[in-house]
C-alpha cells in the first residue's frame, strides 16, 4: 500500500490501468474457456465417431465370421426387474420370436428333416430285378419257387435332355380344281422368327431368377452339351419373357394392392450403367401379404417393383392411392404418405428393425441397456408366438391384456434412458443415442 501514489490523479490513472488489465485477462480467460469448450466438444465428437466406427467394424466382422441368429441367453432375464408373468412368458422364447437357443430347458431341438429309409411317394418307381442265373436247386435239382424278395430304394435321376421340337404342317392341294394349297396356320411363337420354345424360355428364366443361376453359367452348361448360345442371346430372350409377363405383373400388383394389410421393404440393387464403367445403385421394392400365420382369408402374394433410387417420391408413387395397413421399417420416405393431416395409409412399424439396432449395440458393446431392451422386446414376440393362428378377436384381446402393459412400460423406460447425460449414454449406447 505504501507504493500507491498520493496524488489522486495518479491514483485514478493506476486504477484505470489495472481495470484495463483485468478486462484483458477476463477476455483472455473467456477465449480460453471457449477454446476449451470447443476442444471438449471436438473430443466428444471424436469419441462418438470412434465408437460408431468400432460398431460398424464389429457389425462387418459379425456378418462375415459370426453367427446370424439374434439369440440371447435366457438366464439374463433374472438381471432385470420386470413383471414375473412376463418373464415366464419370455423364458421359453428368444429375441427371434419363437426359437430357443440350443440346449435351452423346456424345449428340445427341432427334429432334423431327413428322408432316411423313405423317399417321397410322388416320385415314379422303376423296378430293376436282379435274379439268380438258374431256378434249379443246386442240392436236389428241384424247381425253385419264390418265397419273398428284398427291396431297396435308391434316389435316381434322368439327366436333362435337350431336344429339337419339329413343327410339321402338311400342305394339301386339289388335283381336280387346282385352285390353291391348303395348310394349317403356323402357331404363335414367343419370339417371332425365333428357334426356341416357351418351355426353354421358362427353363432359362426359372434357373436365372428362381435358382440364381447367372446366364454366363447357363451358357457354359449349354456349351457342355454341344449347344452354342451366347449371353446376349439369352439376355434378349429374358427381355422378351419380361415383355410377355408384363400384363401378369400388372394384374398381380393390382391384386396385392387390394389387400387390407401389406408389408413393404426395399433393398439396394446394383445396375449396369453403360458409359461410366461401373454400376449404379437402384432399389428393388417388395410388396407382400401373407395371412397364413394367423389364419386370414387372403392368399400369400408378393410383387416386386424396380425404382431408380430411394427418394420419398417412390413411396408416394407406389402407395399414393393405397388405403389400408402398411407395415414398414423406419425409412423416412414413408412419412410422405401422410398429407393434409390425414393418413392415406395406416403405418405399422416393424419391431424387428428396431430390435436389430439394439442387437448390434449389445454385441458390439455388451451394453446392459441394449440387453434389457432385447429381453423386453422378446416378451412381445413370446406373446405373439403363443397366440399365432388364433382368431383375430382373441389375438386382439390378448394383445390388449398382455402386450399393451409391456409396451406402455417400455416407452417410459426408453425415455428415461434417453435423458441420461450424453457422455454416459454414448459410452454404452453410441449409435442409437
Amino acid at each position: 500500500m505504501s507504493d500507491l501514489p498520493s496524488d489522486p490523479a495518479l491514483l485514478r490513472q493506476a486504477v484505470m490501468t489495472l481495470s484495463s488489465r483485468l478486462a484483458a485477462l477476463s477476455e483472455e480467460c473467456s477465449t480460453l474457456a471457449t477454446e476449451r469448450d470447443a476442444a471438449i466438444a471436438q473430443r466428444d465428437a471424436a469419441i462418438q465417431e470412434n465408437d460408431k466406427l468400432l460398431m460398424i467394424l464389429s457389425q462387418y466382422k459379425r456378418t462375415i465370421f459370426g453367427p446370424r441368429s439374434e439369440t440371447l441367453d435366457i438366464g439374463q432375464l433374472s438381471l432385470f426387474t420386470i413383471r414375473a408373468q412376463a418373464v415366464r412368458a419370455a423364458a421359453n422364447d428368444d429375441v427371434t420370436g419363437g426359437r430357443l437357443p440350443d440346449g435351452a430347458e423346456g424345449r428340445g431341438k427341432r427334429p432334423a428333416r431327413r428322408n432316411r429309409g423313405k423317399l417321397p411317394e410322388h416320385l415314379p418307381r422303376i423296378d430293376v430285378v436282379i435274379d439268380i442265373e438258374s431256378h434249379i436247386c443246386p442240392c436236389c435239382g428241384e424247381q425253385l419257387h419264390k418265397i419273398g424278395e428284398t427291396v431297396k430304394e435308391a434316389f435316381d435321376v434322368i439327366p436333362m435332355q435337350y431336344r429339337v421340337k419339329r413343327i410339321m404342317r402338311p400342305r394339301y392341294g386339289c388335283r381336280g380344281c387346282r385352285q390353291g394349297v391348303l395348310q394349317a396356320p403356323a402357331p404363335a411363337q414367343a419370339i417371332d422368327g425365333g428357334m426356341v420354345t416357351e418351355a426353354l424360355l421358362a427353363h432359362v428364366a426359372v434357373m436365372k431368377y428362381g435358382y440364381q443361376l447367372p446366364l454366363y453359367r447357363q451358357e457354359q452348361m449349354f456349351a457342355a452339351q454341344g449347344i452354342t448360345l451366347d449371353r446376349q442371346t439369352l439376355a434378349s430372350w429374358m427381355g422378351r419373357v419380361a415383355w410377355w409377363l408384363k400384363p401378369l405383373h400388372a394384374l398381380l400388383r393390382r391384386a396385392v394392392m387390394s389387400y387390407p394389410r401389406l408389408f413393404a421393404d426395399e433393398t439396394p440393387l446394383p445396375v449396369l450403367d453403360p458409359g461410366r464403367g461401373r454400376t449404379k445403385v437402384c432399389q428393388f421394392w417388395a410388396i407382400a401379404t401373407d395371412d397364413r400365420p394367423w389364419g386370414g382369408p387372403a392368399p400369400p402374394a408378393v410383387v416386386y417393383v424396380f425404382a431408380e433410387d430411394r427418394k420419398a417420391i417412390r413411396a408416394r408413387q407406389l402407395f399414393g392411392d393405397y388405403d389400408g395397413i402398411l407395415q414398414v421399417d423406419g425409412y423416412a420416405g414413408y412419412k410422405g404418405l401422410i398429407k393434409n393431416g390425414g393418413r392415406l395409409v395406416q403405418l405399422a412399424f416393424c419391431f424387428a428393425h428396431a430390435r436389430r439396432k439394439f442387437w448390434d449395440v449389445h454385441i458390439a458393446t455388451k451394453s446392459p441397456i441394449a440387453a434389457e431392451a432385447l429381453q423386453r422386446i422378446a416378451m412381445f414376440y413370446a406373446i405373439e408366438d403363443r397366440i399365432r393362428g388364433l382368431p383375430a378377436t382373441q389375438r386382439a384381446a390378448v394383445r390388449q391384456s398382455d402386450t399393451r402393459p409391456l409396451i406402455e412400460d417400455f416407452k417410459p423406460w426408453l425415455e428415461a434412458r434417453r435423458i441420461r447425460p450424453r457422455a454416459a449414454v454414448l459410452r454404452v449406447f453410441p449409435i442409437c443415442s
